[in-house]
Order: structure tokens, then sequence, then C-alpha cells
């Protein structure tokens, strides 16, 4: 089965109801994945969607906890050690920031296909991995 790793953009659009459009496509591509089981996130993606709903989405506390264990029922990679050690590596080979890197080596480690998220450019390669933008077609 093709992996998916969903990035934090992916949730955070999710959960915010200031753009229509990008919220429907959000909750297209989790839904899917959520339903084939195709979907990957990390403990980084739980963290920077909670800061971000509770901070400026403003949330409330149960909806956001409502959400994480939502969340939980995808794959969830662990940060580790290692994992930390290859974002590093990825970092230096490809020079992006340290957060994109550790984003790549937790999809890396879980054997995604493709990583979607809005912050990378589109259709590069890093680590043998496709970036993927769902709201690439908005943008025309």
């Amino acid at each position: 089965m093709k992996q998916s790793f969903i990035d934090t953009n992916i949730i955070v659009y999710a959960n915010d109801a200031r753009d229509k459009e990008k919220q429907a496509i959000a909750l297209n591509v989790i839904t899917e994945h959520m339903k084939s089981g195709s979907g990957v996130i990390s403990t980084q993606v739980l963290q920077e969607y909670a800061h971000v709903a509770l901070n400026k989405l403003h949330q409330r506390q149960d909806v956001i906890l409502r959400q994480l264990v939502l969340l939980e029922e995808m794959t969830v990679i662990q940060q580790s050690p290692a994992l930390i050690r290859r974002a590093v590596e990825i970092k230096a080979t490809y020079q992006i920031s340290f957060w994109d890197a550790c984003i790549i080596a937790a999809a890396e480690y879980a054997k995604c296909n493709v990583i979607l998220s809005e912050d990378m450019n589109a259709s590069q390669f890093y680590s043998g991995i496709v970036m993927q933008n769902p709201f690439a077609s908005l943008l025309r």
C-alpha cells in the first residue's frame, strides 16, 4: 500500500473555516487517507497542530483533544534520536529548514511515497519522496 505523509498545514486547514476551499480539500485528503489506512503523520505534526489550534485558531481544548485522538488513528511516527540525526543530514543535503527535514525524515522512515504539504516545493523529490501540494488547483 502506498503511504502518504500528511504535513501539519493540511490538518490546520481542515480545522480552519476561514478558507472554505482549502478546508474542503484538506478534509477530503485526511478523510480519504484515514479510510484507506494510507495516512501517516508524526508526533511533530501533532505538536504543531495543537500549537496552532490553541494559539491561532483559538479552538477549545475539548475540540483539540478530540482531533488529536482522531488523528492518532493514522500511522504516527514517533520522533527519535535517530530521526533527528537523519533530519540534520537531510537539512544539509537539501538546504531546507530543520523542521521540514524532520518531516522528510519521518516520511522516509515510514516508507512514504508522497508528502502532502503546501509548504515545500511541489513535485520536488527529497530522499526519494515526492512533494505534492493538494491545494495546487487553487493557484491557477
